[in-house]
C-alpha cells in the first residue's frame, strides 16, 4: 500500500519546502509502511512471545535486535495489577506503555545530535494517572472527541451517553478506554517489538449499545515508526471512533509554540461555544488555521479569530479526506527547530484533531517538570467530532458482522533525515 499524499496545491508546496526531496523521502516512508502492513497481516506469527514467558528479552536499549521487557507498574483500587511493557528497536528508540489506559508513559527518540530525549508528557505514578490524567498518552474509545449533549440516534432509537465535558460527551465518557486496564501481550519480530492490547466493552458501557471486543497493536519498528493498528467487533449496531492521545513536546521541555507544523488539509470543521462542530466544512485559506506551509504553532495562535477564542487556541478537526476512502496518508508533520526532531503522523482516518495544550495550566507535574500552558500538543487522527449527529460527516457506525479497523503511524526523524 502506497502512502497517499494530499493533492491540494497548498499541501504540495508545504511538502517541497519542508523536505528537500520530499518525494524521495515519502517513497521511503511508503515502502516502510508497506513492509509494516505486511507484518501486521501475518497475525503475530511464531515469533510472538507471551508476557508470561521468561524475561530473556532484557537486552540493553542499544541492542542490535528489537526487544521487550515487562514489569509491574502498580495495583488499582479494584486489586487489578497494572503492567508496564518497554519496547526497544535496534536504533535505541524506547517506549514504555502501561496496561492502564494503554498509556504511553515514555518515548525516547534521538535529536539531530543523536542525544536521546523523552518527547511525551507524562506523570510519575499509577495513582496520578488514575486521579488526574488529562488523557496523557492514552488510548481513546469508544468515541474520540465530543458528542453533542451525549446523545445520538441509531435505527430510530436515541441513546444517552455519559456527559463528562459540561453537557457533552468526551473521549468515551467517565470510564472510557483511557481508564480501563487492558490485557497486554508483548511480542517481537526480526525487525520490530510490540505489544497487543485487548479489552471487552460490555453492552451499555457508558451508554453505548453492543458488546464491543477491541484489539490494539503498538509495534515499534527498526524503521523508527510506531505502527498502531485498531480493531473492534460488535454484536449490535453501535458507533466507534478510536484514537491515540499522546501529548508531544519534541524539545522535551518548554512550550510548543516554536514547533513548526504542517497539516496537508484545505478545510476544517468550525465549532460552537461548546466545541461541537457546527456542521460546516470551512476553507482554511486566509485564516490562522492554514498550516499547508510549515508554520510555528504559536505564530497566529493569539489572533483575534472567533474559532481561536472558542478553543482558547487550536482545538479543531482538520479535514484530510472528504470521501472516507480509508487510504493511509500523511496527516501532519512537525519539526522542532532547536533539537531538530521531526514527527510525522500518517493515518487512515478522514480527519486529525490538532490541540495546542490550551488547558494545561501548571496544576500537573511529572518527570521533574510542571506542565504549563501549551507545553504539549496533540495530533489525534479520527473521524470527525459529533459525527453520529452530523449526516454530512463520514459515518462511525459499526454493524454486527463487520470489523472496525484503522491505523495510525508515528514516524520519528531528525532534520538530517528529511
Amino acid at each position: 500500500m502506497l502512502l497517499y499524499l494530499s493533492t491540494c496545491s497548498g499541501a504540495r508546496r508545504g511538502f517541497n519546502r519542508s523536505g528537500g526531496s520530499f518525494s524521495r523521502q515519502f517513497a521511503t516512508l511508503a515502502a516502510c509502511v508497506t513492509l509494516l502492513f505486511g507484518l501486521s497481516a501475518c497475525s503475530e506469527g511464531p515469533q510472538s512471545q507471551s508476557a508470561s514467558q521468561p524475561q530473556a528479552e532484557k537486552e540493553t536499549s542499544m541492542s542490535s535486535q528489537p526487544s521487550f521487557s515487562s514489569q509491574d507498574y502498580g495495583t488499582l483500587s479494584s486489586g487489578e495489577k497494572v503492567t508496564q511493557v518497554t519496547l526497544r528497536n535496534s536504533n535505541g528508540i524506547e517506549m514504555d506503555v502501561i496496561s492502564y489506559g494503554g498509556i504511553i508513559t515514555r518515548l525516547l527518540t534521538p535529536d539531530a545530535q543523536g542525544q536521546m530525549g523523552d518527547i511525551v508528557l507524562g506523570l510519575d505514578s499509577l495513582e496520578e494517572y488514575v486521579q488526574s490524567n488529562p488523557y496523557f498518552g492514552a488510548l481513546i474509545g469508544r468515541y474520540g472527541n465530543r458528542i453533542n449533549k451525549g446523545r445520538f440516534e441509531l435505527d430510530g432509537r436515541v441513546y444517552q451517553l455519559d456527559t463528562n465535558d459540561g453537557e457533552n460527551h468526551l473521549h468515551g465518557g467517565v470510564q472510557g478506554f483511557d481508564k480501563r486496564n487492558w490485557q497486554m501481550t508483548p511480542f517481537k519480530t526480526d525487525s520490530s517489538a510490540g505489544v497487543e492490547l485487548a479489552l471487552v466493552s460490555e453492552d451499555g458501557d457508558q451508554g453505548y449499545p453492543g458488546r464491543l471486543e477491541v484489539k490494539v497493536v503498538y509495534e515499534l519498528s527498526n524503521n523508527d515508526e510506531l505502527d498502531m493498528r485498531f480493531e473492534a467487533t460488535t454484536d449490535k449496531p453501535t458507533i466507534v471512533n478510536m484514537t491515540q492521545h499522546s501529548y508531544f513536546n519534541l524539545a522535551g521541555s518548554g512550550d510548543i509554540l516554536g514547533h513548526e507544523l504542517m497539516i496537508p488539509a484545505d478545510a476544517y470543521t468550525p465549532v460552537d461555544e461548546g466545541l461541537i462542530p457546527t456542521g460546516e466544512i470551512a476553507d482554511i485559506s486566509n485564516t490562522p488555521f492554514d498550516f499547508r506551509e510549515p508554520t510555528p504553532m504559536g505564530e497566529r495562535i493569539n489572533e483575534d479569530h472567533e474559532q481561536l477564542q472558542r478553543g482558547q487556541g487550536y482545538d479543531h478537526n482538520y479535514v484530510l479526506d472528504r470521501e472516507g476512502d480509508g487510504k493511509l496518508r500523511l496527516a501532519a508533520r512537525v519539526e522542532e527547530p532547536v533539537s531538530g526532531r521531526v514527527l510525522e503522523v500518517a493515518s487512515e482516518e478522514p480527519g486529525v484533531q490538532f490541540y495546542s495544550g490550551n488547558f494545561l495550566d501548571g496544576s500537573l507535574t511529572g518527570k521533574g517538570t510542571t506542565y504549563q500552558h501549551r507545553s504539549g500538543f496533540c495530533l489525534e487522527p479520527q473521524h470527525f467530532p459529533d459525527s453520529p449527529n452530523q449526516a454530512m460527516f463520514p459515518s462511525t457506525r459499526l454493524n454486527p458482522g463487520e470489523t472496525y479497523r484503522t491505523r495510525i503511524i508515528y514516524r520519528f526523524l531528525t532534520r538530517s533525515d528529511s
